[in-house]
């Protein structure tokens, strides 16, 4: 049967459509839930109508997407908090003044250099009911009062907007927030808080007290802390204490997915689980206690794990194939895979931007789809051949699959992945077993220092193997320059070039064709985009004045600091080129005078010295310059200021009140990002 004849297959497409649509479009609920019992009472009269007449049904089934694609946009309209009431978002006063807010911490985050952080849960202001979720920044200091998951606090601070990207092709944290329905934070001291002995105990109090309790158990065995947070993050999916010397290793070796837990880890479970049961009788009643305790078992490591993306679309895939397997019917891989997104993204259709989740859900495809065929090119008899070549073709599919996305969002590509697939499978085998049962057993004890030393030395091993392939940096390909013009269409080149080599024909081959020539279009809009690039850009950087001039692919930088002139690619220099196709060709110091398409740019740096008749286009403040603004305006008459983030705040503070009296436009950089002119 093919996978398109399963109607709950396009159903799901259509709602992911739904979903797709209501992000980018603003759509009322009013509007969406009249469209629903439109399309509903449409849908019921067309199923009495099928019965007696065949020509209705195709409408029926029109009528059934059209349900699901308003119940994919109704399901992400309820899941995003900025539009209910209650939300801290309409508090406007929250964001202006202090104010005496209430919260409940949800989540430990990765914390930094100056402070601890945290998701919570708002529940007042000034004591008036308001949701949603913030992140905490508790700066760090020597007491040893640690706050933990399910504490009640009270606190009077200002909220504070996310910051959106300040330069150009940057990461939008801002955005990648608001998906997780996290509009500001807080930053706050342990000595300003009050804290309410209550603790909620629900089901993150719960995960976290036997997160403590396992790494606290673990200590006891003596534990190496470095092998620790690796088995923490290879096991539950704890990242927060991995260093980010690891995480490198990870990342340019190709070996990053195995520290996020998905499909491989929920698999290695469910193989153990089943080993386990394997003396129980497949009778009815012994079939019935198997499923229990498997779904058992992945509903509690989806809990303990954190509930993401990945680990929740693999407990509930691999959920489905244990109740098919108890029902005893083999079912479609495929519609078992789609049915588990419908599902998930039911109850949390923001999942579907996550860029975890699509890279999930596409390897996963890919090892389904096209590894039987890579496959079939080779059968070789020898057992230890046939494992690494069945270890080949599943992670060249994996990563043939998600090769055009991670282009796309990590701009990078470990050309080593098929060795480091290869080298590790068996030790992490090893290490999901033997990982497993220590952390089971500290769960409840302090489990014997040989198992923990057993672990902990795979670990080694296993971080050994990986150093020694990101090692060789000549096969990690960085700073790839990617657009979604090309994300589409390797995509479409990808598809059709497998469905074409899986049953050869000639309209496969012209469709093939046709992607090829797509591709090829969209690398020459590219190249006529880039190359008819012309701008000059004032970035936003601390301390520091970075300016470019844009000229197709070649950029001239313009800067005051030295160091940037010895190693010019940082990371902001780095997104721009990067996500602009572009080099720099020039490095020059700033002077006071810069002409930029017929239009005078002075420069006013900490010198304070300038001339009365230069008559500039543009004023540029740099570098905190000692000056009476006022005074500087009504000799020079400019017609835009602007200040970058080398300028103290306080000072930019007074240029703004001083341009405003005089009505003319001023852009600091530090808060209305960076200075595009075209």
């Amino acid at each position: 049967m093919k996978v398109f004849d399963f109607p709950l297959v396009r159903i799901t497409i259509w709602f992911l459509l739904g979903i797709l649509f209501f992000y980018y479009q603003q759509i009322t609920m009013l509007f969406s839930i009249i469209a629903v019992i439109f399309g509903f009472v449409i849908f019921l009269i067309l199923y009495f109508l099928s019965k007696k007449h065949k020509l209705s049904i195709s409408l029926f089934g029109i009528s059934a997407y059209f349900i699901s694609f308003f119940i994919g946009g109704i399901s992400l309209l309820a899941h995003t908090d900025s539009l209910q009431k209650s939300n801290y978002i309409h508090c406007k006063k929250a964001f202006e003044n202090p104010c005496q807010i209430t919260f409940t911490i949800r989540e430990k985050l990765k914390s930094n250099l100056y402070s601890d952080r945290c998701t919570a849960i708002m529940h007042s202001v000034n004591g008036k009911i308001q949701t949603g979720k913030i992140i905490v920044n508790i700066a760090k200091d020597s007491t040893t009062n640690r706050i933990l998951i399910g504490n009640q606090i009270k606190v009077k601070t200002t909220l504070k907007r996310n910051n959106s990207n300040k330069n150009p092709n940057q990461f939008n944290y801002d955005k990648y927030l608001a998906d997780r329905q996290i509009y500001a934070q807080v930053y706050i001291n342990k000595s300003e808080i009050k804290i309410n002995r209550e603790i909620t105990k629900d089901i993150w109090y719960y995960s976290d007290f036997l997160h403590q309790r396992i790494i606290r158990n673990l200590e006891k065995a003596h534990f190496n802390p470095a092998e620790m947070n690796v088995a923490l993050a290879l096991i539950l999916g704890q990242q927060q204490e991995i260093s980010s010397d690891i995480i490198q290793d990870y990342q340019y070796s190709g070996a990053t997915h195995i520290l996020s837990v998905s499909g491989l880890h929920v698999g290695f479970i469910m193989l153990l689980i089943n080993f386990l049961l394997k003396p129980i009788p497949n009778t009815r009643k012994g079939s019935f206690i198997k499923l229990i305790s498997v779904l058992t078992a992945l509903s509690s490591f989806a809990i303990i794990s954190g509930l993401s993306p990945s680990v929740l679309r693999s407990v509930v895939m691999f959920s489905f194939l244990a109740v098919g397997n108890h029902l005893r019917r083999t079912g479609n891989i495929y519609h078992t895979l789609l049915v588990s997104m419908l599902l998930i993204l039911l109850f949390e259709p923001y999942f579907l931007f996550d860029a975890g989740f699509q890279l999930s859900y596409i390897a996963l495809f890919f090892i389904l789809w096209l590894q039987p065929l890579l496959k079939k090119i080779w059968s070789p008899k020898n057992k230890i051949t046939l494992y690494i070549w069945d270890a080949l073709t599943v992670s060249f599919a994996a990563q043939i699959g998600a090769f055009p996305l991670c282009l796309y969002y990590f701009h990078q590509f470990p050309g080593l992945f098929f060795i480091t697939n290869i080298a590790i499978i068996p030790v992490l085998a090893f290490v999901m077993v033997a990982g497993i049962i220590v952390m089971v057993y500290a769960a409840f004890d302090v489990p014997p220092e040989f198992l923990a030393q057993i672990l902990e030395k795979s670990i080694y091993l296993l971080n050994q193997i990986i150093h020694a392939v990101a090692s060789v940096k000549s096969f990690v390909i960085l700073d790839i320059s990617f657009n979604f013009y090309f994300l589409v269409t390797f995509y479409l080149l990808i598809f059709t070039s497998i469905i074409w080599l899986k049953k050869p024909d000639y309209p496969k081959f012209v469709f093939f064709v046709l992607a090829i020539i797509t591709t090829q279009i969209s690398f020459i809009y590219t190249k006529k985009e880039t190359e008819t690039k012309k701008e000059m850009i004032v970035y936003n950087v601390k301390k520091k004045t970075l300016i470019t001039i844009v000229s197709g692919k070649n950029v001239d930088l313009f800067t005051t600091n030295k160091l940037l002139l010895a190693n010019p690619k940082n990371n902001i220099l780095k997104s721009y080129l990067v996500g602009n196709f572009s080099k720099i060709k020039s490095i020059t110091t700033i002077k006071n005078v810069m002409f930029y398409n017929g239009k005078k740019i002075f420069i006013i740096d900490s010198s304070g010295i300038y001339k009365n008749n230069m008559q500039p286009d543009i004023l540029l403040l740099i570098q905190s310059p000692k000056i009476n603004l006022e005074r500087v305006l009504s000799e020079m008459h400019p017609k835009v200021i602007i200040a970058d983030a080398s300028n103290s705040n306080s000072i930019q503070k007074i240029w703004k009140e001083t341009c405003s009296k005089k009505n003319i436009p001023f852009h600091a950089t530090a808060e209305k990002g960076y200075y595009q002119l075209k």
